[in-house]
């Protein structure tokens, strides 16, 4: 299923290839593609705007710990729909 990305009001971000290899190998990408187009833009844009290396792997452990566990979006409670 295609997501409609059309109604983001900020800019669409481009997945970079490390965080996607993260998500195949964490196992995790179809929870994150089961995430509101929102998120997933939020995800990528906040892990990539971060300047240092070891900012970025720790923002994509938070992130995919999140995926893992469920129920939460950056640091919040997230019940999905």
């Amino acid at each position: 299923m295609q997501k409609d990305f059309s109604t983001l009001k900020r800019p669409l971000h481009p997945m970079p290839a490390f965080i996607g290899e993260a998500l195949q190998q964490a196992g995790l990408y179809e929870h994150y593609e089961s995430r509101p187009p929102y998120q997933q833009n939020d995800y990528i844009s906040w892990i990539s705007r971060a300047k240092r290396e070891e900012t970025q792997q720790k923002r994509l452990r938070q992130m995919l710990d999140e995926l893992k566990k469920g129920g939460v979006y950056m640091k919040m409670r997230w019940n999905g729909k």
